[in-house]
């Protein structure tokens, strides 16, 4: 019992030392870079509600690393496409990785959101008012798309690129619900009427 007990406070300690190694990757930077990186990413966290100070300043710290890694290989590997893609793969988990050590999983997927601009709730909400008919394995299957598709835009230098990776899974939605027999064009045009009729009331 008192060994279990030892290996238990053993592994607490080890957790609070990873934790407080978290530094900001600030050195040989812009300062005003480093600044815009920092409120960008306090902006993303703002609305989890992390309690203290301290513990918000860790994650923040962890995302702007993240920013500052996806720029460095942007400079060190973007002629190269082939060894850029190589290397943002090489370093895809680690974001989750970092933030699962302070967040749950319903938070990274938020801190997710925020470094994607919303695109993966409010593209899903939009189906869902624009077809109120889905199925709920078509709304799951919509669901994933997206999300598969933020894990690319996530990892994009800019924020063309990251909804350029939303507009071709997009597509791939639209392509599929065609296929299965919804038409696009009228579902759209009833979803406008609605809105309008909404806005009369």
């Amino acid at each position: 019992m008192v060994k279990k007990l030892l290996v238990f406070f053993y592994l607490i300690s080890f957790v609070v030392v990873v934790k407080a190694q978290v530094v900001l990757d600030s050195a040989g930077r812009d300062p005003e870079y480093v600044k815009t990186i920092l409120i960008r990413s306090q902006k993303i966290i703002d609305g989890l509600n992390l309690g203290s100070l301290s513990f918000k300043n860790e994650v923040t710290t962890i995302v702007a690393n993240r920013y500052f890694q996806l720029n460095d290989i942007d400079k060190k590997f973007g002629a190269d496409k082939t060894a850029h893609a190589a290397e943002l793969y090489a370093h895809h988990f680690e974001l989750a990785t970092a933030l699962g050590n302070y967040l749950t999983a319903d938070q990274i997927e938020k801190i997710k959101d925020g470094m994607t601009y919303g695109v993966v709730p409010k593209t899903y909400e939009a189906y869902l008012e624009m077809i109120p008919s889905l199925k709920d394995n078509e709304k799951l299957q919509i669901l994933n798309w997206l999300k598969e598709a933020r894990e690319f835009a996530i990892d994009a230098g800019s924020s063309k690129t990251k909804h350029a990776w939303f507009g071709k899974y997009k597509g791939r939605i639209n392509n599929w619900l065609s296929k299965r027999g919804y038409n696009l064009t009228v579902e759209r045009q009833e979803w406008m009427k609605r809105i309008e009729n909404q806005k009369k009331k």
